[in-house]
């Protein structure tokens, strides 16, 4: 009884809809194939991105100092570069100054490949301090990651340019040529705190 019910329920809900859809004026017409069912393709979730810490060197009390700092991800040294040259964070000016001056554009960075870095400044920039220059050595030879490539106009004076590597040089070698507007200024790392003699 019950079977029967169930078959006979569906049939009189299909003749009554067919009342009412002659009644607007639709003729009744038979099934209509229309294929598989709808799918979704789902495409793998791309993995959060991991923020990257570089050390920036600022001056505290006259010492460098390194200040921890998001760079986003992927980290290049170009940015690690501009972040330092954009100077303290409100948090980190309780304790830190600095000696670099603030830029009206992004400095150029390349790479040799090995343990020089040289940096392209805009023009009009006045050649830069000692406690400058080590700020720029002691943060470019902790940074890590790809080089990045340098605008076109710094190609003309700059060295040679790398494609972008990653970092695999010795922090403790690492040397920084910084090239004016007539002048080039060259500091090692070997006087930064933290580093690792190899």
């Amino acid at each position: 009884m019950k079977g029967s019910r169930r078959t006979t329920l569906p049939a009189g809900l299909a003749a009554a809809l067919t009342l009412t859809l002659s009644a607007c004026g639709v003729p009744p017409s038979d099934v209509i194939e229309a294929g598989e069912p709808a799918s979704v393709v789902r495409h793998p979730t791309p993995e959060p991105s991991v923020p990257v810490v570089a050390s920036l060197y600022f001056l505290d009390d006259g010492a460098l100092t390194a200040y921890p700092r998001d760079i986003g991800d992927p980290a290049d040294l170009g940015s690690v570069v501009a972040q330092l040259f954009r100077g303290p964070t409100t948090g980190e000016a309780a304790t830190a100054i600095t000696e670099l001056p603030r830029l009206t554009d992004t400095p150029g960075v390349t790479a040799d490949g090995g343990n020089r870095v040289s940096i392209k400044l805009p023009q009009g920039v006045a050649p830069l301090s000692h406690p400058a220059m080590l700020q720029l050595a002691c943060t470019v030879a902790h940074a890590s990651g790809p080089f990045a490539a340098p605008p076109a106009d710094a190609q003309r004076d700059a060295a040679p340019t790398a494609p972008p590597v990653d970092a695999q040089r010795s922090p403790a070698h690492t040397s920084v040529r910084v090239l004016g507007d007539g002048w080039t200024l060259t500091q090692s790392a070997d006087s930064c705190p933290d580093l690792g003699q190899p």
